[in-house]
């Protein structure tokens, strides 16, 4: 059946809305991302076409500018001292992946053969990047009855990651509200600034505000794409070592700061919630490489290997994260964003702030506690950490 690129778009926004009014009406227990990513995954099988995400308009160049746009945008969010306060989510985060190595090439090994171990490995480590990696050297092996594992890994375990992760957020949003109702609110967070500051508060920066009238979507784009092409230009000259987008977290952070770029800066320009959704539909479209036959010869080693990698990333994160001042929640939260990255933490993140608070304040403080550590972690665990470790299990194929 033949698609127009305007029914392809009405399905995808259906699938994403389907989502959404699912997580509403449970109050967030289960993510609107899972929903959606169901749906995909059913339609990729049955009617949808293959490329409905790219017929809509979000293929690969909607990406590359979307991915940059966003991520300085997040920049704008933070405060330069909430970025550096990070540190205790980035060493949870990183131990959580450690867990997960240490489970799944123990027990895993007892279980199953050594290329399954370590095909499988580092895309339940983070994100697409390691599953093509591992692809790619598991066929340049000639070990091409494994090759779809990888890509299989990393589309099943975001499955598990999404409601577990839902879950440890909406507990932990419990415990800060009713900290927050009793206490008010927790010096340190105010200290290191809010996202939500009004403009009368604003600080006095290096660079004037220009005036309101200047403050337009194409003036406002204009320099927050000019700040993502200045992080391409920096991690070419890190010869790709440090990630692009990584980089476009920090100079957001740091060109807000400055004043070049306003706070919020995408929602100013009224696009933001159109990238999330066009990025989210992209990242739902690497469902469409996997046939139920596949993923039915490969289920079995894939769910026991995902089992063992959650157990030995809540293990490794709730013994790393109580001294650091993290609950076990919070802390196997973070580690958790290994299991899907940007977008998926900052929606799920929100959405639980949205039904655990009551009032704006309360969602305001929550987002800016668990955004910062959730966003960190995930670009830890899925742009880093799972790209190195994808580099070190290639030679052990």
């Amino acid at each position: 059946m033949k698609f127009t690129s305007v029914e392809c778009f009405l399905i995808v926004m259906l699938f994403l809305l389907i989502g959404e009014v699912v997580s509403q009406k449970t109050k967030a227990y289960v993510p609107s991302v899972f929903i959606s990513a169901v749906l995909f995954l059913i339609g990729f099988w049955t009617f949808v076409p293959k490329d409905v995400v790219v017929q809509a308009s979000f293929g690969k160049e909607f990406i590359q500018v979307a991915m940059g746009l966003l991520l300085v945008h997040l920049g704008t969010l933070m405060s330069l001292r909430k970025l550096i306060d990070q540190w205790k989510a980035v060493v949870v985060a990183v131990c959580g992946v450690c867990g997960i190595m240490a489970l799944t090439m123990t027990i895993g090994l007892l279980l199953f053969d050594w290329h399954t171990v370590v095909a499988a490995t580092p895309p339940l480590t983070g994100g697409i990047v390691a599953a093509l990696l591992m692809s790619e050297g598991l066929k340049a092996q000639g070990i091409t009855t494994l090759a779809v594992l990888p890509i299989a890994m990393f589309i099943t375990h975001s499955f598990f990651g999404y409601p577990i992760t839902s879950w440890c957020l909406k507990k932990e949003g419990r415990r800060v509200i009713k900290d927050f109702r009793e206490n008010g609110p927790d010096p340190k967070v105010l200290k290191g600034g809010s996202m939500f500051q009004s403009e009368e508060n604003e600080r006095k920066k290096l660079i004037p505000a220009l005036p309101k009238a200047y403050q337009t979507a194409p003036v406002i784009l204009f320099k927050v794409i000019l700040v993502s092409m200045i992080a391409g230009w920096l991690s070419n000259l890190t010869g790709g070592a440090v990630n692009q987008y990584v980089i476009c977290l920090v100079l957001g952070v740091i060109f807000c700061e400055l004043g070049f770029l306003e706070e919020q800066s995408l929602v100013k320009a009224g696009v933001f919630k159109w990238l999330i959704a066009g990025l989210l539909a992209y990242v739902f479209s690497q469902l469409s490489t996997v046939t139920p036959g596949q993923l039915l010869g490969i289920i079995g080693p894939i769910v026991v290997l995902i089992i063992l990698g959650i157990l030995g990333m809540f293990i490794m994160s709730m013994l790393v994260g109580r001294p650091l001042g993290f609950s076990k929640e919070m802390a196997f939260a973070c580690a958790l964003t290994a299991l899907f990255g940007f977008p998926a933490d900052y929606v799920i993140t929100t959405e639980v702030c949205k039904s655990v608070g009551s009032t704006d304040e309360e969602r305001n403080y929550l987002v800016d506690i668990l955004l910062p550590r959730m966003l960190v972690g995930g670009f830890v665990t899925v742009s880093i950490a799972s790209v190195v470790i994808a580099s070190v299990f290639l030679k052990l194929l």
